[in-house]
Parts: C-alpha cells; sequence; structure tokens
C-alpha cells in the first residue's frame, strides 16, 4: 500500500507531498505576518492524473487552519480546490483583482 504524507519544508517555503520516499509535488507559499500565500503548486509529470494535487492542498491547507494562519491563495490550483471544497471559508483571505 501506498503511504501519502505532506510535510511542511519550511526551510524551502513549501509543503512537500511524498509518496512513499518519492516527492511527487511542491505547494510554495510565503508568509507574510499571520497570512499564508500560496504561490505555486506542482506535481511531477510521473505522478501526473492520481489526484495526488487534492491530497497535496489538503494536507497544506489543513495545517495552515491548524496553525491559526489565513490562506491568501494566490496560486489558481490551490484557489480552485477551496472554491470546490468547503470548510475553509472562515480561513480565507482572497486576493484582490
Amino acid at each position: 500500500m501506498t503511504e501519502n504524507r505532506v510535510v511542511d519544508n519550511r526551510d524551502e517555503s513549501r509543503y512537500d507531498l511524498w509518496v512513499d520516499e518519492k516527492l511527487a509535488g511542491s505547494a510554495y507559499y510565503d508568509e507574510r505576518g499571520e497570512l499564508t500565500v500560496f504561490t505555486h503548486t506542482e506535481i511531477d509529470d510521473a505522478f501526473s492524473g492520481q489526484g495526488l494535487g487534492k491530497v497535496l492542498a489538503a494536507g497544506a491547507l489543513d495545517d495552515v487552519v491548524a496553525k491559526g494562519r489565513t490562506i491568501v491563495p494566490v496560486c489558481p490550483f490551490i484557489a480552485g480546490y477551496l472554491k470546490k471544497n468547503p470548510g475553509y471559508e472562515d480561513h480565507i483571505r482572497w486576493p484582490k483583482g
């Protein structure tokens, strides 16, 4: 059975998704005060089409909420995930523009 883990790689300002022992993707962020601004998300081509972007987004967003921080979804993938998955509304500050 495959093990998926989402880990906050604070040194690189990104959440990493590990599938077993392989890095499958990352969600990059900047921290600004109490805000966590998601800027870019990518899944390695070798793992595409497996729904792992959703696993990465959920793990990263749940961690941000657990830390009491506010999500700012600049990244289109994270923004799309938030629009399709209720439960984060009280923790989002939508970017202007």
